[in-house]
């Protein structure tokens, strides 16, 4: 039931960062609005949330992207405070999630293998 409850809140983390983002909310210049929230893992005591960000861009500005939702952590949890009915909101760590640009990069390079085997 706990792991019910702590994916249930990831989610929801989730959904209100990305609105806050989507939004432009987070006024640090290095929070694009191309940033998306990809998981959100929440510890079992709901202490901490690992908030993993991405975007299709270069991976610098994930890292940037994430460095400035890092330093908002706190106006962010206050907006999931005003926005949540839960006693204590996890506290946030923004972390860089470079799989979906590694991931475009595999496609990429399987598709140049290919065309160049049938050429």
């Amino acid at each position: 039931m706990a792991e019910y409850r702590t994916e249930r809140l990831g989610q929801l983390i989730q959904e209100k960062i990305s609105a806050l983002i989507l939004e432009g909310k987070i006024k640090d210049p290095r929070v694009s609005p191309f940033l998306s929230i990809t998981r959100v893992n929440v510890s079992r005591d709901l202490s901490f949330a690992e908030v993993y960000v991405s975007n299709i861009r270069a991976t610098a500005s994930i890292e940037r992207g994430a460095e400035g939702l890092q330093s908002a952590a706190g106006f962010i949890q206050s907006q999931l405070g005003a926005a949540m009915r839960i006693r204590k909101i996890p506290h946030l760590r923004f972390h860089a999630d470079t799989s979906i640009r590694e991931g475009f990069d595999l496609v990429k390079k399987i598709e140049g293998l290919v065309e160049h085997g049938e050429g």
